[in-house]
Protein backbone atom coordinates (compact mmCIF):
# COMPACT_ATOMS: atom_id res chain seq x y z
CA UNK A 1 0.00 0.00 0.00
CA UNK A 2 1.39 3.40 -1.04
CA UNK A 3 2.13 6.13 1.49
CA UNK A 4 -0.18 9.15 1.73
CA UNK A 5 0.74 12.78 2.28
CA UNK A 6 -1.72 15.30 3.63
CA UNK A 7 -1.75 18.25 6.07
CA UNK A 8 -3.95 16.13 8.37
CA UNK A 9 -1.27 13.57 9.12
CA UNK A 10 1.90 14.67 7.32
CA UNK A 11 3.18 11.48 5.73
CA UNK A 12 1.27 8.29 6.45
CA UNK A 13 3.26 5.23 5.46
CA UNK A 14 1.66 2.33 3.66
CA UNK A 15 2.20 0.18 6.74
CA UNK A 16 0.56 2.73 9.03
CA UNK A 17 -2.46 3.08 6.75
CA UNK A 18 -2.81 -0.67 6.40
CA UNK A 19 -2.71 -0.99 10.18
CA UNK A 20 -5.38 1.69 10.60
CA UNK A 21 -7.65 0.02 8.06
CA UNK A 22 -7.15 -3.38 9.68
CA UNK A 23 -7.86 -2.02 13.17
CA UNK A 24 -11.02 -0.21 12.07
CA UNK A 25 -9.48 3.21 12.71
CA UNK A 26 -10.00 4.11 9.05
CA UNK A 27 -12.07 2.97 6.09
CA UNK A 28 -12.51 3.90 2.45
CA UNK A 29 -15.79 4.46 0.63
CA UNK A 30 -16.83 5.59 -2.86
CA UNK A 31 -19.89 7.69 -3.74
CA UNK A 32 -21.67 8.53 -6.99
CA UNK A 33 -22.49 12.06 -8.11
CA UNK A 34 -25.47 13.39 -6.15
CA UNK A 35 -25.26 10.68 -3.48
CA UNK A 36 -25.59 11.75 0.15
CA UNK A 37 -22.49 10.99 2.22
CA UNK A 38 -23.99 12.32 5.44
CA UNK A 39 -27.44 13.78 6.08
CA UNK A 40 -28.68 16.51 8.38
CA UNK A 41 -29.48 14.97 11.76
CA UNK A 42 -26.90 12.18 11.40
CA UNK A 43 -24.51 11.59 14.29
CA UNK A 44 -21.08 10.48 13.15
CA UNK A 45 -17.91 9.44 14.90
CA UNK A 46 -15.85 9.80 11.72
CA UNK A 47 -14.22 12.68 9.91
CA UNK A 48 -13.84 12.41 6.16
CA UNK A 49 -10.78 13.12 4.03
CA UNK A 50 -11.65 13.58 0.37
CA UNK A 51 -9.20 11.67 -1.82
CA UNK A 52 -10.83 12.26 -5.21
CA UNK A 53 -13.84 14.12 -6.63
CA UNK A 54 -15.73 17.01 -5.07
CA UNK A 55 -18.08 17.29 -2.09
CA UNK A 56 -20.52 20.03 -1.11
CA UNK A 57 -21.88 20.81 2.33
CA UNK A 58 -25.45 21.92 1.62
CA UNK A 59 -28.46 23.28 3.48
CA UNK A 60 -31.99 22.68 2.16
CA UNK A 61 -34.91 24.68 3.51
CA UNK A 62 -38.55 23.60 3.82
CA UNK A 63 -39.28 24.94 0.31
CA UNK A 64 -36.48 23.01 -1.36
CA UNK A 65 -34.09 25.94 -1.74
CA UNK A 66 -30.48 24.81 -1.61
CA UNK A 67 -27.52 26.76 -0.23
CA UNK A 68 -23.95 25.59 -0.68
CA UNK A 69 -22.24 26.21 2.63
CA UNK A 70 -18.84 24.79 1.79
CA UNK A 71 -17.01 23.20 -1.14
CA UNK A 72 -14.63 20.33 -0.36
CA UNK A 73 -11.85 19.45 -2.82
CA UNK A 74 -9.30 16.59 -2.68
CA UNK A 75 -7.05 16.83 0.35
CA UNK A 76 -9.61 18.64 2.49
CA UNK A 77 -11.57 17.21 5.43
CA UNK A 78 -15.22 17.46 6.46
CA UNK A 79 -17.51 16.61 9.40
CA UNK A 80 -14.61 16.87 11.84
CA UNK A 81 -16.44 19.21 14.24
CA UNK A 82 -19.48 16.91 14.45
CA UNK A 83 -17.31 13.83 14.81
CA UNK A 84 -15.40 15.39 17.69
CA UNK A 85 -18.48 16.81 19.46
CA UNK A 86 -20.95 14.00 18.78
CA UNK A 87 -23.57 16.58 17.75
CA UNK A 88 -26.17 15.94 14.99
CA UNK A 89 -25.22 17.38 11.61
CA UNK A 90 -26.91 20.66 10.71
CA UNK A 91 -26.41 20.22 6.94
CA UNK A 92 -26.12 17.56 4.25
CA UNK A 93 -22.80 16.37 2.83
CA UNK A 94 -23.30 15.46 -0.83
CA UNK A 95 -21.02 14.13 -3.57
CA UNK A 96 -20.89 16.89 -6.21
CA UNK A 97 -18.95 14.47 -8.44
CA UNK A 98 -18.09 10.80 -8.18
CA UNK A 99 -15.72 10.74 -5.23
CA UNK A 100 -13.64 8.62 -2.90
CA UNK A 101 -13.42 9.33 0.82
CA UNK A 102 -11.07 8.05 3.51
CA UNK A 103 -12.87 8.11 6.86
CA UNK A 104 -11.06 8.21 10.23
CA UNK A 105 -12.70 7.29 13.53
CA UNK A 106 -12.06 10.06 16.02
CA UNK A 107 -12.18 7.63 18.96
CA UNK A 108 -8.74 6.39 17.88
CA UNK A 109 -7.42 9.96 17.80
CA UNK A 110 -8.80 11.04 21.17
CA UNK A 111 -7.97 7.91 23.13
CA UNK A 112 -4.89 7.54 25.38
CA UNK A 113 -1.63 8.00 23.51
CA UNK A 114 -0.49 4.63 22.21
CA UNK A 115 3.14 4.01 21.11
CA UNK A 116 1.83 1.56 18.51
CA UNK A 117 0.00 4.47 16.83
CA UNK A 118 2.78 6.90 15.79
CA UNK A 119 0.26 8.68 13.54
CA UNK A 120 -1.96 9.66 16.47
CA UNK A 121 -0.14 12.82 17.60
CA UNK A 122 0.58 13.92 14.02
CA UNK A 123 -3.11 13.71 13.13
CA UNK A 124 -4.18 15.68 16.19
CA UNK A 125 -1.77 18.50 15.29
CA UNK A 126 -2.90 18.43 11.68
CA UNK A 127 -6.57 18.42 12.66
CA UNK A 128 -6.07 21.58 14.71
CA UNK A 129 -4.39 23.38 11.79
CA UNK A 130 -7.00 22.29 9.23
CA UNK A 131 -9.87 23.27 11.51
CA UNK A 132 -8.38 26.76 11.82
CA UNK A 133 -8.15 27.02 8.01
CA UNK A 134 -11.76 25.95 7.63
CA UNK A 135 -12.85 28.61 10.14
CA UNK A 136 -11.22 31.17 7.84
CA UNK A 137 -13.18 29.80 4.87
CA UNK A 138 -16.45 30.01 6.82
CA UNK A 139 -15.62 33.58 7.81
CA UNK A 140 -15.03 34.48 4.14
CA UNK A 141 -18.43 33.12 3.18
CA UNK A 142 -20.13 34.98 6.01
CA UNK A 143 -18.67 38.24 4.65
CA UNK A 144 -20.36 37.42 1.32
CA UNK A 145 -23.82 36.40 2.50
CA UNK A 146 -24.17 39.18 5.08
CA UNK A 147 -23.60 41.86 2.43
CA UNK A 148 -26.81 43.67 1.47
CA UNK A 149 -27.93 43.12 -2.10
CA UNK A 150 -26.75 40.82 -4.89
CA UNK A 151 -24.14 43.25 -6.21
CA UNK A 152 -22.54 43.67 -2.80
CA UNK A 153 -22.40 39.89 -2.36
CA UNK A 154 -20.84 39.39 -5.79
CA UNK A 155 -18.23 42.08 -5.12
CA UNK A 156 -17.38 40.60 -1.72
CA UNK A 157 -17.05 37.12 -3.22
CA UNK A 158 -14.92 38.19 -6.18
CA UNK A 159 -12.73 40.41 -3.99
CA UNK A 160 -12.06 37.47 -1.66
CA UNK A 161 -11.26 35.21 -4.63
CA UNK A 162 -8.91 37.82 -6.11
CA UNK A 163 -7.04 37.99 -2.81
CA UNK A 164 -6.95 34.20 -2.52
CA UNK A 165 -5.80 33.61 -6.10
CA UNK A 166 -3.47 36.61 -6.21
CA UNK A 167 -4.86 37.75 -9.56
CA UNK A 168 -7.57 39.89 -11.09
CA UNK A 169 -8.30 37.11 -13.58
CA UNK A 170 -10.21 34.53 -11.58
CA UNK A 171 -11.21 30.97 -12.29
CA UNK A 172 -14.15 30.37 -9.99
CA UNK A 173 -14.79 26.94 -8.46
CA UNK A 174 -18.56 27.18 -9.13
CA UNK A 175 -20.86 27.12 -12.12
CA UNK A 176 -23.57 29.80 -12.17
CA UNK A 177 -26.12 27.77 -10.18
CA UNK A 178 -23.54 26.84 -7.57
CA UNK A 179 -22.41 30.45 -7.33
CA UNK A 180 -26.02 31.51 -6.75
CA UNK A 181 -26.41 28.82 -4.09
CA UNK A 182 -23.17 29.91 -2.40
CA UNK A 183 -24.31 33.55 -2.31
CA UNK A 184 -27.87 32.59 -1.29
CA UNK A 185 -29.50 34.35 -4.24
CA UNK A 186 -31.69 33.33 -7.17
CA UNK A 187 -29.78 32.23 -10.25
CA UNK A 188 -31.81 34.42 -12.63
CA UNK A 189 -31.31 37.47 -10.40
CA UNK A 190 -27.58 36.75 -10.19
CA UNK A 191 -27.29 36.44 -13.98
CA UNK A 192 -29.10 39.75 -14.48
CA UNK A 193 -26.90 41.54 -11.97
CA UNK A 194 -23.72 40.12 -13.52
CA UNK A 195 -24.92 41.37 -16.91
CA UNK A 196 -25.48 44.85 -15.50
CA UNK A 197 -22.08 44.86 -13.84
CA UNK A 198 -20.42 43.86 -17.11
CA UNK A 199 -22.21 46.61 -19.03
CA UNK A 200 -21.08 49.13 -16.40
CA UNK A 201 -17.47 47.99 -16.77
CA UNK A 202 -17.16 46.58 -13.24
CA UNK A 203 -16.14 43.14 -14.48
CA UNK A 204 -16.02 40.85 -17.48
CA UNK A 205 -16.57 37.12 -17.59
CA UNK A 206 -16.90 34.06 -19.75
CA UNK A 207 -18.47 31.08 -18.00
CA UNK A 208 -16.52 30.70 -14.73
CA UNK A 209 -13.55 32.94 -15.67
CA UNK A 210 -13.96 36.50 -14.37
CA UNK A 211 -11.74 39.51 -15.01
CA UNK A 212 -11.76 42.50 -12.67
CA UNK A 213 -10.52 45.83 -14.09
CA UNK A 214 -7.47 47.40 -12.51
CA UNK A 215 -9.35 50.68 -12.15
CA UNK A 216 -13.03 51.37 -11.54
CA UNK A 217 -14.90 52.73 -14.58
CA UNK A 218 -15.24 56.47 -14.99
CA UNK A 219 -18.60 57.78 -13.68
Amino acid sequence: MEKLENPLFGTLSGEELAGMLAAGAARRAAFDRGQAILRRGDITGELGLLEAGEVHVEALDAWGNRTILHRIVPGQIFAETYALCGAPLMADVVAADACRVLFFRTAFLLGPEDPSRPWQRRMLRGLLALTAEKNLAWSARMLCVTAKGIRARVMAFLSAEAARQGSRTLTLPFDRQQMADYLSVERSALSKELGRMRREGLLDYRRNVFVLPARPPEP
